[in-house]
């Protein structure tokens, strides 16, 4: 039975592995090697996310399957390794939400996971007076992208 909640610190931990492990498999067939270490860098969890109640963890039989969110602040991608986000909050009548790291885990890609958890998304910032969203994606995840328009 797959089941879906919003994330809490506790589980940063589980979701890191889970980020590490996506990007190591799931990129391989675009990237090389080095670049999948320096993109580690760059991806990956946000915990303003979290505290914010942006960020979703479906789990499946007790285990993570995916995790993903959405931001109202502005900055589009990167984890809390970024020195440089802007955490200004976005303007719901003027700017687009941030749907923001997305991972699935790649045994239950094409299960649905990155559609429930995009539709999560979309929901509670349509709900927050947001009117469209925005995203930027590994190459991995534009199949999805594409498919959910």
């Amino acid at each position: 039975m797959q089941t879906h909640r919003l994330a809490t610190l506790d589980d940063v931990s589980t979701l890191q592995a889970l980020m590490s492990f996506t990007i190591d498999r799931l990129q391989c067939p675009f990237l090389d090697e080095l670049t999948i270490r320096a993109s580690r860098g760059i991806m990956g969890l946000g915990t303003w996310l979290i505290s914010d109640a942006t960020y979703f963890v479906v789990e499946q039989r007790g285990h993570l399957v995916g995790c993903g969110g959405w931001s109202r602040r502005a900055t589009l991608f990167g984890g809390d390794r970024i020195g440089s986000r802007d955490d200004s909050l976005l303007d719901p009548l003027r700017d687009p939400a941030r749907f923001r790291a997305m991972y699935t885990h790649p045994d239950f890609v094409r299960h649905g996971i990155g559609r429930l958890i995009l539709r999560l998304s979309e929901a509670a910032a349509m709900a927050e007076g947001f009117a469209h969203g925005e995203l930027a994606a590994t190459l991995a995840g534009v199949p999805l992208y594409r498919a959910c328009g």
